[in-house]
Parts: C-alpha cells; sequence; structure tokens
C-alpha cells in the first residue's frame, strides 16, 4: 500500500465539505458475495482505463498509419511488462521495505506500484515490439501517449477508493477529509484528484492537436512535457512521495522535470528546426505506399 495509507482508516467516510460531499465508499466491489468478494475496486478501474484507452487506440489506429491488430498485440505484450515494472521501479526506491525479506517483492497484493516504472516499461515494449514488426516507433508512441492519459486519468480514481495517494494538510477549498486510526477528522490535498484531471485535460488538447500532427512521435513528446511539469508540481504536495534513496531527492519530481526539459527540447528542435511538414508521417508513407 502506499505509506500515506497506513495512518488512515480504511473503513471510514470521505469527506468534501466545501462542495458539501460526504461519501463511504467500500474498497471492495462486490463485499460478501462469494467469489466476486475480492474484486477490488482499484483494480476495477484500472481494468475499465485500459479497455477505454484500448478501444480509443483501435477507433483511431488508421490515423496513424496502423491497425487494430497492432494495436491490441502491442497491449498483450507491454500491460504484464508495464506491471513488472511499474512494482520494480516502486520497491528499489523504498528497499528498505523490502531488503530483510526480498521474496515480498512479488507480493504485489499488498499494493505498492509506480506510474514511471510502468511507462518506462510500456516505452521499452513499444520500441522492441515496434522494431521486430517493422512499424514505426513513432506513430505507436503517439497514439499509445493518448491512451496512457486515459489510463492515467481514470486510474488515478482507484486510489480515491482506497483512500491514499493524497497529499499534505491543508485548508484549500478543495480539501479532502479523512479519519485516522484514532477517530481524527484531517484534510489533505487531494492530489489523485489533480493528477486525474491534469490529464484528463492533457488527453482532450492531444486529442484535438494530433490531428494536426507533423512528425511522428510528435504527441508523445508533448505527452512527456505535459505529464512531467505536472507530476514535478502535484509531486510536490505529497506525503507517499518515493525518494532517490537517501538524498531526500523526490524521484518522481526528478523524472518529471528532466522529462518536461528533454521532451520539449526535442518538440522545439524538430518544429523550428527541422520544420516537418507532415509528408514523412508514417500513415501518409503507407498511403503513398
Amino acid at each position: 500500500m502506499f505509506l500515506s495509507q497506513i495512518f488512515v482508516n480504511p473503513s471510514s467516510p470521505i469527506l468534501f465539505p466545501n462542495l458539501g460531499i460526504r461519501v463511504d465508499p467500500n474498497q471492495l466491489v462486490f463485499p460478501g458475495v462469494p467469489v466476486l468478494g475480492n474484486i477490488h475496486w482499484y483494480g476495477l478501474i484500472i481494468g475499465i482505463g485500459l479497455v477505454l484507452a484500448a478501444i480509443y487506440g483501435m477507433k483511431r489506429a488508421k490515423q496513424f498509419g496502423l491497425t487494430d491488430d497492432h494495436i491490441l498485440t502491442m497491449l498483450l505484450y507491454a500491460v504484464p511488462i508495464s506491471i513488472i515494472c511499474a512494482r520494480a521501479y516502486y520497491c528499489i526506491f523504498y528497499w528498505e521495505l523490502f531488503q530483510d525479506d526480498p521474496i515480498t517483492c512479488l507480493y504485489i497484493w499488498d499494493g505498492g506500484i509506480a506510474i514511471y516504472g510502468a511507462i518506462i516499461g510500456a516505452v521499452a515494449t513499444v520500441v522492441v515490439y515496434c522494431k521486430v514488426t517493422k512499424i514505426s516507433v513513432g506513430a505507436m508512441m503517439d497514439i499509445g501517449a493518448l491512451g496512457l492519459l486515459i489510463g492515467q486519468s481514470i486510474g488515478r480514481w482507484g486510489n480515491f477508493f482506497n483512500r491514499e495517494a493524497f497529499g499534505e494538510v491543508t485548508d484549500s477549498f478543495l480539501k479532502m477529509g479523512l479519519y485516522d486510526w484514532s477517530g481524527n477528522l484531517n484534510y489533505y490535498h487531494p492530489t489523485f484528484f489533480y493528477e486525474s484531471a491534469w490529464n484528463a485535460v492533457g488527453f482532450i488538447l492531444l486529442h484535438f492537436y494530433s490531428k494536426h500532427r507533423k512528425f511522428d512521435g510528435e504527441v508523445f513528446s508533448l505527452y512527456a512535457a505535459w505529464y512531467g511539469i505536472g507530476r514535478f508540481f502535484i509531486e510536490g504536495l505529497r506525503t507517499d512521495s518515493l525518494y532517490l534513496f537517501s538524498t531526500g531527492i523526490r524521484v518522481s519530481q526528478l523524472v518529471g522535470i528532466v522529462s518536461f526539459v528533454c521532451a520539449l527540447g526535442f518538440f522545439l528542435y524538430m518544429r523550428l528546426w527541422k520544420k516537418p511538414d507532415g509528408s514523412k508521417l508514417y500513415v501518409n508513407q503507407n498511403k503513398s505506399a
């Protein structure tokens, strides 16, 4: 589980007082129901995000010079590899929790994954898959970036049901009230919501922008810049950050700002120096062929 979660009563209500909202969600979708009773909202929501991302990708595949089979086959490889990498990333930077019993790194059902690990795994899988199948890495990365924004925006609501991935104590308008194990009510930044909203806005903007892209990889570069700068600021509010070993540097902030600088630099270099006109897009090459 996220470290912030251990201080919160998982059976307590969640309050957004300034919005007049008080809910008491169960972490289980079908509590008490045989067999189905073990299904968690967290997993179901991530699954919904994945399905919607896949549907979107298949719907737009032709606009990137790809096919439905390309999208589905890539996902069959990318999803399990991303889960493994997300867990590995978490275990590496929280090694003190696992060093006495390393086998517990495999206990993914106990919680503890990191989205950047999943992204790294997905990107590596896409590169290898595209090289083997001889299709455009940039085109697949572009459509994959849009799918990632869908999955990330929806998936963050799994944190809501788990009462985790929240920020520091605050008195802001959107403050989220959570009870600890002693029955004390505290208000926190709902950072899961900030990130979900940031990703949703990013998806909308890049969805329309993608119809006017001029080079393969352009959408992915903008995704990396958008998500990176957003995560940099949001991570600064969180109480459960992964740190770069004993340096006190938040890993996600470091990765976020490096991603932003590199991705934006690549985008500006391509747009201002190379000045592509779209004729070399993979989809246009396929049409001419």
